[in-house]
Order: structure tokens, then C-alpha cells, then sequence
């Protein structure tokens, strides 16, 4: 009971202190429950969605997996009428309704404005069914009746401003057709971004898949008392074939959950990494918290031995108020978390992705989750100062009231250290040596960790070295206050470096993605500038195909020399040696060769242009034993299989179309059915002499009526590359931004216990003359080399990763080494600012404090 009212009392002495350290548990506590709130919420808003929208079975036609050609084709694979009126008589059948769906498709408003998403959500197009009427309401107008109405979802109408009587144009693979609104539908559920749009049957028959008599879907209804597995046996019986995918509700509501429980998992996992960043970097404030509190109680705890305390009492002492202190910040945490996740559902509805509070999920996984991992990591970060605490001898305490020194531990800490970042230089070596991208990943992981791990270990070490090293550039301009500063800094240099180890942690994470993302696009760069020979591309930023009404228009532009068509056609290959795998072959016109130059290292690249040749990769040549002259056979979609020569053998060493299998496209052509024949996927042309800025002109003319689609020149070209690379950072970044603030929080609260530390010092400084202006100015001076230090750890070993990082990339394309110098200064410089924000509240305490009764401090 004494041991328990003692924690107790340190608690809530030092409540201030605690509280920054909390804070660290809290963000972390609170940036994993809110990924998990966050995630859950997203599971069972789209789990509402399938379960509404599925009917008790459903048809559709059979796909192979990993079948793109529908997306390609701009075109669903149908299904005939006849299907429907068979499922029909099938035993167990209520009702069966057949459905149209595309999503290869654009709508415009008058003013050509796309209405879909930014999300990168579809727009969907479908007929009006029964199965949409359980999933929405008609809350104005009315359903559309003939070719010339359309129904919008009530989302995109408030979105862009629609109402009842505004012209869409809505733009598909048959042609540009308008209608007007004649109804908005709102769901019932959330819906998550989607651009819906509905025409009655007939319209979306015609329109979406070009004829009567075809549907992409049937919705079967069970008669009342026939279950689902009843029933799906039932249609499979009556259709009697195997081309058909036949499903009931719960397998196509778990199906539509595996799909998008993917791209939640990447979600889920990035934000869960970056939360174990900072809960990392938290354990150094905690470390560093309970070391400072157990160095102050010296003499308390030594008394406390004096009297009959056990090391064994002391060293619970401690880990109890760890106890206190990782259920109180975790508690908040867990708020925090929810909170953050409301807070991310506000942010995806307003890039819009609509997501109800409604829908809000917290299981009881989350809260136990958040408990546990926050006292777990508290009690574990305090567990060495408490352990400190218990073996300090009630004599030695009694003499002692500062902080002991490392002594015979440091020098031993200090080893491991240096052997720790020895060994993980020599991974990162190995790494950049390497000559398979397995195994080098493998080298630099190891690499990563050792030499993370080996600077906390020797941060003490070197702080002497860095510290007087910076001190000599930035600390000595201030004169005798600038050498008090370094003097402090230097004081105890576990402190320092386990201080100035929590800021590094981020920052070596900022520098070593810097230089790979900067590499990426530089070596993207160098391979335009040397491979590509087209001026323009015309491509959609969604993936969507340059459907003919598009084509047609570029072909009438000005000024241009030549059109190259490029599609894709996902087939299955068949080699020599028997293997098949499905891929993708790049069907494009002769002329790719100059708008694409490619390497061969067999043939010639032009033979593969030939009927009945096709060319393959150097990777896929050496993986199957194939060469030239031999035969592959490749089962093209809805059509035949062909026996095509290997003409050429390109090399792999690129980023662009790497590992590409090219054909010509009528040989494509030639065993694939018209309807299943894919859509260009890009166009790239040529300028006429002279003409390059009048055939940029005419290009952007020529699609201004499909916004869908981008004519970029290589300008364009490397800064939507550059774009796309510094989005993804800048979320990278603001993620790490959480490990900063935590770092922060470390030097504040260092700061301030060590304020605490020296009050007799300072009161005696300021006796003998020191000013309060100069007091501050030491403590924020303090607080800049410690931030300088950390930095300086953090960007040094950010770059010697990015560096490794790079010559790994390179095997698989990423040939140029990139340092973004500019980052790195930029974020040196900014630490120091870090710095001295961090010293404020420390230095303005310190400033205040009562001469006489600091020096009369024990």
C-alpha cells in the first residue's frame, strides 16, 4: 500500500511532466484506434451497401481472373435475352429481372463540365431495376421512361447544382447521346462517391451495348420459402452451361467485400506503419521522462532505501506510475482515436466520398487494442529507468542528487552501438550490390534497422562530436551565453542523444523517401528524353479507353505527321515449356517503334510487327527458356487461340512498358471478336514539321468536347509524373508529421525537467548577473543544438538509406541517383526552428523563476 500511495504522489507532483509524456501515448493510441475505427466504419458502410444491393442470386457472364478486357473494350461482356427468359422457368424463381451496367462511360453537363467523381469513383450507368429501388429512393421527378430521360443520384446533383429539366450528355463506346433529368434518386445508405446515372431499359440496351437483346446481369428473386443455395441450384440446372457466374447473395455481397477490402487493407497498414513510427518515437520522450524523474528523487528514493524500501519496492514504484500514466493517456487516446476518425470521414465527404457518422463502427477491439498497446509500451519504455532506479545504493543516493553517470554501461552501450551501425552499413552495402531485387530488399531492411537502432544506441557517443561540432558554428556567435548553452547540451549526453533520437527517427524517414522519390522522377525524365519519340499523348487520367468518337476527332486535327494506336489486350500465353499465365499484350500500329524507342536483345523489333509474330521481354524470355523463332500459344479474348512467332527480344531495363509483349494490331484483330476488341488506351502523335504548336493546338481542340481526356506534351508529361510523386509525399509527409510533434513534445519536456534540474544553478546565475533575456536566449540556444543534432543524426542517415534505396531501385529502372538538396537544407533549417519553438514555454518559465528561492533549492 506504501509503494502504491508513493507512485501516487510522484504522479500527480510531477502531473505537469506526465502530461507531455501522455500526450505521446495519447497521439499514438489514438492514431491506431482511429485507423481501426476508420477502416471498420468504411467495412460496414460498403458491407450495407452490398447486402442492400445483391439479390438473393445473381447472373452474370464468366470472366477469367484478372480479366481487363471488358475495361479495355469500353464494352460489358453481355449476356443474350434468351438467358433471362431461361432463369425465368428455372425451379425456385420468383422473378428475374435482367440489368444493363457500364462504367466505361462519361457524363457532361451544357457547359461539358465532367459530373464524375475526383475521387477516383466510377460513374455508372445502368437501367432502372428493382435491385436500384431497394438501394434508393426517387425523391424527385420520376424514373425515366424512353431515350430521352436520365435519373441522376441526389449526391452529384447537389455536388454540381443539377435539377430537374438540365441536358447530360452522357458519352459511350457507341456514340454522344443527351437526355434531361427527369428524376433524382437518393440512397438509402451512404453512398461512397459513385456518379450514378439511370435510363430505362431499352435506352440503356441500345446505348451502352450498342443493341437490343443483351444484358450484362440477371437479379433472380426466390419464391417465398426457397432459400438461396435452393435457388442458385435451381438457375445452375436450368442453364445447364458453365459460362455463366451464378451467385447468391451472400457470396456476391463477399465478393464486392474482398474487391474493395484490398485497397482499405493498403490504407489500413500505411496508417498503422506510420502510427508505429510514432509510438516509437514516443517510447524515447517516455525513456527519457522517467530518467530525468528518477535522477531528480535521488535522494528521495535513496531515503526511502535508508528506511527499509526494497530495490524490488523502488522499481515498482516507478513502473506504477508508468501504469498511471499509460491508462490515462491511452483512455484520451482512444477519444483521440474516434475522434480522428469522424475527422477523416469529414475530410473523404469533402473530397467526395460520403460517408455517414451514422455508420460509425467502434468494436470492442479497438478500445482493448488501444488499452493494452499503451500501458504495454509505457511500463516497457520505464521499465530501465525503474530498473535504474531500484539498483542506485541508499549510501550512494544519500551523496548523489544529480544524475549518475553512464560509466562502465556506457561504454558498453556504446560498443553495441558501433557494432550495430557497423553490421548495418554492411546491409545497406549489400543491398546497393545486390543483383535480385529479393534479396537486396532483404539486405536493406536489415540494413535499416541495425543502423536505426545503432545511432539510438551511440546517439550519447556522439553527441560530444556533433554537439561541439554545431556549437562551433551556431552557439559561439552568442558569446558566453551561447557556451553555457553548449555546456548544458553536453551535460549528460545520454539525455541529449536520446532526445535528439526521437526527432531523428522522422527525419531519416523525411530524407530517405526525399532522395527516392527524386530519383524516380529523374530516372522517369532521363527515359522520356531518351526513349520516347512521339510529341504528344492523348490518354484519360481514370484509365478509361479513347473511345472512336475521340479517335475520330484526333484524326481530323492539323498539323500532325502520324496517329499511333496503342491497346491493350489481356490474354492468356502459353510457353514452350507449357506454362501459361495471364497478361496483358500491347497491340499497337508499326509506329510505336519510333514513338517508343526500345532496346532489343534479340530479332529485330520490326519482324514482330509481321502477321502472326509478336515480340516478349528479356525477363519473361530468360524465366521461360524462350528465344527467337520460337512459338507461343496465346488464347485471345472471346475469340481463338493463335500460335505466334517470337520475332524480337526487347530489354527489360526500363520504366516504361517494362516487360511489354507487342503485336501488331490487326493481328489482334484477326482472333478477337469486333465487340471484345479493345479501345486505344493512349494515342500518341507525331507533329509535322515545323508544326508542333499548331498540332498541340489542334490535339486540345480536337477533345475539348471529352474532358475525360489529356493531350500532353513531354512538359506535361514530366509534371503530372512530378505531381503525382510529390502528392503521394506530401501525405507521407503529413503522416510523419505525427513522429515530429512527438519528438517535439520530447524536447519541451526535456527542456523543462531539466530547468527543474538546474534551479539552485540558475538562481545562482542570476544572482552574479545573468538576465532574464539572456536565460531564455541560453535555454532556446540549448533547445536549437539539440534539435541541429537530431536532424543532422536523422538527414545523414535518411540519405545513406535513400542512396542504398536507389542503387536497388535501380535494377528495376530507377538508374539516376537524385539527392533533393533543397528538401534536405530546407528541413536542417527548419529543425533549428523546431528548436526554438520547442524552448518557449521552458525558457518563459525560466525567466520567472524567484531568484532567492531557487537558490535555497536542495
Amino acid at each position: 500500500m506504501t509503494v502504491w500511495k508513493t507512485s501516487m504522489r510522484n504522479f500527480f507532483a510531477h502531473k505537469g511532466r506526465m502530461a507531455l509524456s501522455a500526450v505521446a501515448v495519447l497521439l499514438s493510441v489514438g492514431f491506431v484506434c482511429g485507423t481501426l475505427v476508420f477502416t471498420d466504419t468504411m467495412n460496414t458502410t460498403f458491407d450495407k451497401l452490398f447486402a442492400t444491393s445483391s439479390a438473393d442470386v445473381t447472373v452474370t457472364p464468366k470472366k477469367e481472373k484478372n480479366d481487363n478486357s471488358e475495361t479495355h473494350a469500353g464494352r460489358p461482356v453481355t449476356l443474350p435475352a434468351s438467358t433471362l427468359r431461361t432463369i425465368a422457368g428455372a425451379e425456385g424463381v420468383q422473378a428475374a429481372e435482367g440489368t444493363v451496367s457500364s462504367m466505361s462511360v462519361t457524363v457532361v453537363d451544357r457547359e461539358n463540365k465532367n459530373m464524375g467523381s475526383d475521387t477516383g469513383a466510377p460513374t455508372i450507368a445502368s437501367n432502372w431495376s428493382s435491385a436500384d429501388a431497394r438501394l434508393m429512393d426517387i425523391t424527385s421527378g420520376r424514373a425515366p421512361r424512353g431515350p430521352t430521360d436520365v435519373m441522376i443520384d441526389a449526391d452529384t446533383a447537389d455536388k454540381h447544382g443539377l435539377k430537374l429539366g438540365d441536358e447530360l450528355r452522357t458519352i459511350a463506346v457507341t456514340g454522344d447521346f443527351t437526355a434531361r433529368i427527369s428524376g433524382i434518386a437518393t440512397f438509402k445508405t451512404t453512398n461512397p462517391g459513385a456518379t450514378v446515372v439511370f435510363y430505362d431499359e431499352k435506352t440503356a440496351q441500345q446505348k451502352l451495348l450498342g443493341g437490343p437483346d443483351r444484358y450484362t446481369g440477371v437479379n433472380v428473386t426466390a419464391r417465398e420459402g426457397v432459400g438461396e443455395e435452393e435457388l442458385k441450384a435451381g438457375v445452375a440446372a436450368a442453364l445447364g452451361a458453365d459460362s455463366y457466374k451464378i451467385q447468391t447473395k451472400a457470396e456476391a455481397s463477399e465478393e464486392s467485400k474482398n474487391d474493395i477490402a484490398s485497397i482499405l487493407d493498403v490504407m489500413k497498414y500505411a496508417m498503422l506503419g506510420f502510427a508505429g513510427v510514432a509510438l516509437l518515437v514516443g517510447v524515447f520522450l517516455i525513456i527519457n521522462t522517467f530518467s530525468m524523474l528518477v535522477a531528480q528523487r535521488t535522494r528521495e528514493i535513496g531515503l526511502m532505501r535508508a528506511l527499509g524500501a526494497s530495490r524490488r519496492q523502488v522499481n515498482r514504484s516507478v513502473l506504477l506510475e508508468a501504469v498511471l500514466l499509460g491508462v490515462f493517456g491511452s483512455l484520451l487516446g482512444i477519444g483521440a482515436g474516434i475522434g480522428l476518425a469522424v475527422g477523416l470521414m469529414q475530410f473523404m465527404n469533402a473530397i467526395g466520398m460520403n460517408l455517414s457518422t451514422d455508420d460509425l463502427t467502434v468494436t470492442w477491439v479497438t478500445p482493448v487494442v488501444g488499452f493494452v498497446l499503451g500501458v504495454v509500451v509505457t511500463v516497457v519504455a520505464a521499465y530501465l529507468p525503474a530498473r535504474r532506479a531500484g539498483t542506485v545504493s541508499p549510501m550512494a543516493a544519500l551523496r548523489d542528487a544529480g544524475t549518475p553517470a553512464d560509466g562502465r554501461a556506457g561504454r558498453i552501450r556504446a560498443g553495441i552501438g558501433l557494432t550495430l551501425t557497423a553490421l548495418g552499413a554492411a546491409g545497406l552495402f549489400a543491398a546497393a550490390q545486390a543483383e535480385k531485387a529479393a534479396e537486396g530488399s532483404l539486405f536493406l531492411a536489415a540494413g535499416v534497422v541495425l543502423t536505426l537502432i545503432g545511432f539510438v544506441a551511440v546517439g550519447p557517443l556522439l553527441v560530444s562530436f556533433v554537439v561541439k561540432g554545431l556549437s562551433a558554428v551556431v552557439l559561439r556567435l552568442f558569446g558566453p551565453v551561447g557556451r553555457m548553452a553548449e555546456r548544458n547540451a553536453l551535460r549528460n549526453p545520454r539525455r541529449t542523444g536520446a532526445t535528439g533520437s526521437a526527432l531523428m527517427i522522422g527525419l531519416a524517414l523525411v530524407a530517405c523517401l526525399s532522395v527516392a522519390a527524386s530519383s524516380m522522377v529523374a530516372s522517369a525524365n532521363q527515359e522520356l528524353d531518351k526513349s520516347v519519340g512521339a510529341d504528344f499523348t492523348v490518354r484519360s487520367n481514370t484509365g478509361m479507353p479513347v473511345l472512336p468518337q475521340a479517335q475520330q476527332a484526333l484524326a481530323e486535327a492539323e498539323g500532325i505527321a502520324r496517329l499511333t494506336h496503342y491497346k491493350l489486350v489481356t490474354a492468356t500465353v502459353t510457353a514452350p515449356d507449357g506454362t501459361s499465365e495471364r497478361t496483358t499484350l500491347s497491340a499497337t500500329d508499326p509506329s510505336y517503334m519510333q514513338d517508343l524507342r526500345r532496346e532489343t536483345v534479340a530479332g529485330k523489333l520490326a519482324d514482330a510487327y509481321a502477321p502472326g509474330a509478336m515480340s516478349v521481354g528479356d525477363e519473361y524470355a530468360e524465366k521461360r527458356k524462350v528465344k527467337v523463332g520460337d512459338e507461343l500459344t496465346v488464347a485471345f479474348p472471346g475469340g481463338k487461340s493463335a500460335k505466334l512467332k517470337v520475332a524480337a527480344i526487347t530489354s527489360d531495363d526500363v520504366n516504361v512498358d517494362k516487360g511489354a509483349m507487342y503485336l501488331d494490331i490487326a493481328t489482334a484483330a484477326a482472333h478477337t471478336p469486333a465487340e471484345r476488341m479493345p479501345q486505344d488506351m493512349a494515342v500518341f502523335a507525331k507533329a509535322a514539321e515545323g508544326q508542333a504548336d499548331q498540332a498541340y493546338a489542334s490535339l486540345k481542340a480536337a477533345v475539348a468536347k471529352y474532358p475525360q481526356y489529356r493531350v500532353l506534351n513531354s512538359t506535361d508529361y514530366k509534371k503530372d509524373l512530378k505531381a503525382q510523386v510529390d502528392q503521394l509525399l506530401n501525405i507521407i509527409y503529413g503522416l510523419l508529421g505525427l513522429a515530429i510533434i512527438v519528438a517535439v513534445l520530447g524536447v519541451v519536456n526535456t527542456l523543462a525537467l531539466s530547468v527543474v534540474e538546474r534551479t539552485r544553478e540558475i538562481g545562482l546565475m542570476r544572482a552574479i548577473g545573468l538576465s532574464r533575456r539572456q536565460l531564455r536566449r541560453m535555454i532556446r540556444l540549448e533547445s536549437v543544438v539539440i534539435a541541429l543534432f537530431g536532424a543532422l543524426l536523422g538527414l545523414g542517415l535518411g540519405l545513406a538509406w535513400g542512396m542504398s534505396a536507389q542503387k536497388l531501385l535501380a535494377l528495376e529502372g530507377i538508374n539516376v541517383l537524385e539527392i533533393p538538396w533543397t528538401t534536405i537544407v530546407t528541413v536542417f533549417l527548419a529543425s533549428a526552428l523546431v528548436g526554438l519553438l520547442a524552448a518557449l514555454v521552458p525558457a518563459f518559465r525560466a525567466g520567472r523563476m524567484n531568484v532567492l528561492n531557487a537558490i535555497a533549492t536542495e
